[in-house]
């Protein structure tokens, strides 16, 4: 939902249309946040369709998201398609069960279909790292991935192109489908038995003409982006948060964001660190307070705490705060402008971005990041600054990684300075700039010649 609220201002400027399907929002088991409708452009369509109701989620495999909102989506797109003409459908939501309509809207309309990778469909991840325990238990995520391993390569086979938050994303594509050949955009090699290539967003209906499946799949790895607005928002409208009092005496550093075993290694370095500076500066660190925010994917209340057991290990309980319930996104910043310090661990998966990070860095904080040293968040900051980066080897202990954070960031007891953005290197990371991406990636696709559906 991120990419698309953030792109939308913008993709008028650049030639695009946008027509909106949605779930009803209280359909969607997730904390509800008017203020991120409320800043949606008011010329976009929107349509929103109803799902089966949240009480099908007692029922264990049908409760998802993909399952209850599947049919209703396929109505609705049905008859959209039969209104208007559409050039193109970009599927960027996570709940991936949906884009098995990518194909079928293809077939009916003619319409090609981009998909956004904000995570991976299939992840080896568990099967990599069997001591990990996957969200939702064995059997349920075993489930789940066998279904999913079914679909994505199904899919893929009409898909025209991809975006992705992380370049591993492809990469990983590719390894897993030897019949795939993923492209960066730009790289694409000229195909035969083409008919004129349509134009954007000026074209022809495309009614006459359907791509076919090619082995060549174009490619655009383009994070979530960042956008200054939305703490202009923030703050012009006196947003608040309940979290935490900014002005009660103590230091506050935040982390919102999930937690998981994926992410214990760069959490215990950070506490590592935090113990041996207690035991040596006692008084520099007792005033502070660790914040992790939202750790938790599940229902209000029923979260497990992931973080504070780690704390324990370090002698950190009073230090260490886990608030598993997620909170809305407005509240989100606020906590972001509230803190004295941002932390942001990272996971022990290479091919892991925090697609969070452009908010953090946007909010000119001391910001403390320890990621996987092939993660591209560590280029990123590297790039533009904004703040200090960990880089860790994949097996790396943890007690080795607090030494790096110790030096370079608890220089004095304490967070460093806040480290500057350089605005010009950022500018590619903006949602202005993104939009201007996606949609020339989309011409891209719309201009890739297309084959006649024998």
């Amino acid at each position: 939902m991120q990419r698309v609220r953030l792109v939308l201002p913008y993709l008028r400027q650049h030639g695009v249309q946008a027509d909106i399907l949605a779930v009803e929002s209280e359909q969607v088991a997730s904390p509800q946040d008017p203020w991120l409708a409320a800043g949606l452009p008011n010329d976009i369509r929107i349509q929103r369709v109803k799902a089966l109701s949240l009480e099908w989620s007692r029922l264990p495999g049908l409760g998802t998201l993909g399952f209850r909102a599947i049919r209703a989506l396929a109505r609705a797109g049905d008859e959209l398609f039969k209104s208007q003409d559409f050039d193109l459908v970009y599927f960027s939501t996570t709940v991936f069960g949906v884009h098995v309509l990518g194909p079928r809207w293809k077939k009916k309309f003619g319409v090609p279909f981009v998909m956004d990778y904000q995570d991976p469909w299939v992840s080896d991840y568990y099967q990599e790292h069997p001591e990990v325990v996957p969200p939702g238990g064995r059997l349920k995520y075993g489930l789940a991935s066998w279904l999913n391993r079914r679909q994505e390569p199904r899919v893929l086979r009409e898909c025209s192109g991809i975006t992705s938050v992380s370049a591993a994303y492809p990469e990983q594509l590719a390894k897993r489908y030897p019949w795939l050949e993923v492209v960066e955009t730009g790289d694409l090699k000229p195909e035969t038995g083409s008919t004129e290539p349509a134009g954007f967003p000026d074209s022809p209906p495309l009614k006459s003409q359907v791509s076919v499946f090619s082995s060549q799949l174009s490619s655009l790895v383009l994070p979530f982006p960042g956008d200054a607005r939305d703490f202009e928002r923030v703050k012009q409208e006196g947003i608040r948060q309940s979290v935490f009092d900014p002005n009660d005496g103590l230091k506050h550093w935040v982390y919102v964001g999930r937690g998981g075993a994926d992410m214990a290694l760069a959490v215990r370095a950070i506490f590592s660190a935090l113990h041996s500076a207690l035991r040596s500066q006692p008084s520099g660190l007792h005033a502070l307070r660790l914040h992790f925010i939202g750790t938790s994917y599940a229902a209000a209340g029923q979260g497990v705490k992931t973080i504070e057991p780690l704390a324990r290990e370090y002698g950190l309980e009073r230090q260490v705060i886990e608030h598993p319930d997620r909170i809305p996104y407005s509240e989100t910043l606020r906590c972001l402008l509230d803190a004295d310090a941002l932390i942001i661990p990272g996971s022990d998966d290479p091919g892991y971005t925090a697609s969070k990070i452009y908010p953090y860095l946007l909010a000119e904080k001391p910001l403390l990041a320890v990621f996987h040293e092939q993660s591209s968040v560590v280029e990123l900051i590297r790039k533009v600054g904004g703040g200090t980066v960990i880089s860790f080897a994949t097996g790396e202990a943890p007690e080795s990684i607090a030494a790096r954070i110790a030096s370079e960031w608890l220089t004095t007891g304490g967070p460093g300075q806040a480290v500057p953005l350089d605005q010009a290197a950022f500018a590619p990371y903006t949602a202005r700039e993104q939009a201007k991406q996606l949609a020339g990636f989309f011409k891209g696709e719309l201009d890739r010649p297309l084959i006649p559906d024998l």
